[in-house]
């Protein structure tokens, strides 16, 4: 075994947010806002850190990059390629990533100058997956054994397209055999890069012996000091690239003997790179113009962030009750999406709340399938054991008022809900309005139709109508 110093750089879930952005920020007197971001100043951050540890420092990208804003979109993740690949990451793993399908991920990962690994990815015939699930990384004083989990829920909850023939399990088997396999090729220091979220995270370290270090995604925590589970060192370091983690190790006979974190914001005063900088422009240069041009107005600050509900959800609601004179509107729990301030609402803000434009669709269901799904949700979203949280945030409802025990077991969490002043009846049949990702499961409802038109026009015709948006709705859930 080797003696050394080794520090980690972290990003997770920056959804491709190439440039500076509003983030939100929780303090004492509730939500507030500052710009954040942007891979020019992560690039700076990261090479200066490189700088002052030389060769020992490694960066490595937990998820969620390839997908989530319109340049991404628009090029099917190849907009990101130059710019990833600019900053010198030793390797990656995926969940969104795979929202092109897995044949195109496996087309990005050629592209790029470091590995995508998903240990947990397997073929459904039963063969091997297409991507590597380990790598080891030479360092100066240290070989860095690297092993990778990709989301578990890309073939349970995801649309089907994610995950193709492709299986994923919760990586918790195959774990113990690919660490004995890094420590058989050399490794001092085990690190696995996951996107199973931080509460799996946990329950990962906790069964699996061997991990030094669990770098974790998916679930957008900003972790001010790692977790240790299990003689593991877990963080997790954010959303939307406004934060990178740092964590500096020393090691001796390949344990670490000491650690010292820090959860770096990417602020208005870290220097951007030049040549990053360049790289960004260039990837977003083709859609500027049609990007800014102005949709509407709001007078209130629309973001996430939430469990419960958020703003910019409320708004997406309104816009499909909107369109479609639905009783009901519902739209998956997103986690991401950049907070859009007070004035102006341009083309690239619709793309930040729903980067995918899902078809606006009608369904008639009855209140026990409201429940029932309501439930399901819920369930999804905290459930005891840590992989059936399958969800975000809580679904998002509008023209529903539902009180909620969260403590209560599966089943019996909603304790009544309400369609406007009348209690929501289990044989009445209400008409509601989603979005094709994740809104309504396809298994429930009758009547089901297309509108033909998309999410972000469904918003343009509200904007259009509200100017500005004030929206001035109450919350759907309630716990009590």
């Amino acid at each position: 075994m080797t003696d050394g110093r080794l520090t980690l750089l972290q990003l997770n879930d920056t959804h491709a947010y190439l440039e500076p952005h509003p983030e939100v920020f929780w303090e004492g007197a509730g939500p507030a806002f500052r710009t954040a971001g942007g891979y020019a100043r992560i690039a700076g951050l990261v090479h200066r850190i490189r700088a002052e540890t030389g060769d020992r420092g490694l960066l490595f990208d937990c998820g969620d990059t390839l997908h989530g804003t319109a340049p991404a979109v628009k090029t099917r993740g190849a907009a990101l390629v130059p710019v990833l690949n600019a900053l010198g990451i030793a390797a990656m793993t995926a969940h969104w990533d795979f929202a092109y399908g897995p044949a195109r991920l496996d087309e990005l990962a050629r592209m790029l100058d470091y590995p995508v690994l998903a240990l947990n990815c397997h073929d459904s015939a039963g063969g091997p997956g297409p991507f590597p699930s380990s790598t080891l990384v030479e360092t100066p004083d240290l070989a860095v054994g690297v092993a990778g989990i990709a989301a578990t829920i890309l073939d349970k909850t995801m649309p089907p397209s994610f995950a193709g023939d492709l299986r994923f399990t919760d990586g918790i088997e195959e774990l113990p055999g690919v660490i004995a396999d890094l420590r058989n090729r050399g490794a001092d220091l085990v690190v696995v890069i996951s996107h199973l979220g931080l509460p799996q995270d946990v329950r990962v370290a906790n069964e699996v012996d061997g991990i030094d270090v669990l770098l974790s995604g998916h679930t957008h925590h900003r972790l001010e000091a790692p977790l240790v589970v299990n003689g593991a060192l877990l963080v997790q370091s954010g959303v939307h690239g406004s934060f990178v983690g740092r964590l500096d190790l020393e090691v001796r006979d390949g344990r670490v003997t000491r650690h010292a974190h820090r959860l770096i914001e990417v602020g208005d005063r870290t220097p951007a790179d030049p040549a990053v900088e360049a790289l960004v422009d260039q990837a977003v240069a083709p859609f500027r113009e049609e990007l800014a041009v102005v949709v509407g107005e709001t007078a209130v600050p629309l973001y996430r962030g939430e469990m419960f509900g958020s703003s910019m959800d409320d708004m997406l609601l309104a816009a499909l009750r909107h369109a479609t004179g639905a009783v009901l509107a519902f739209s998956n729990g997103w986690r991401y999406g950049a907070p859009i301030l007070p004035g102006p609402i341009t083309h690239n803000d619709l793309y930040d709340i729903v980067p995918m434009d899902p078809e606006v669709m009608t369904v008639t269901l009855t209140g026990a399938e409201v429940l029932g799904m309501l439930e399901q949700n819920l369930e999804r979203t905290f459930a005891s054991d840590p992989f059936g949280q399958m969800g975000g945030y809580v679904k998002r409802c509008q023209g529903l008022t539902c009180y909620v025990k969260i403590e209560n077991p599966t089943g019996h969490r909603v304790q009544a809900c309400w369609v406007g002043d009348r209690r929501l009846d289990p044989g009445e049949r209400y008409r509601a309005a989603f979005v094709t990702v994740q809104g309504v499961p396809s298994g429930l409802g009758e009547d089901r139709a297309g509108t033909g038109a998309g999410a972000h026009a469904a918003m343009e015709r509200l904007l259009a109508d509200e100017r500005p948006y004030r929206g001035e709705r109450p919350p759907a859930f309630r716990v009590i």
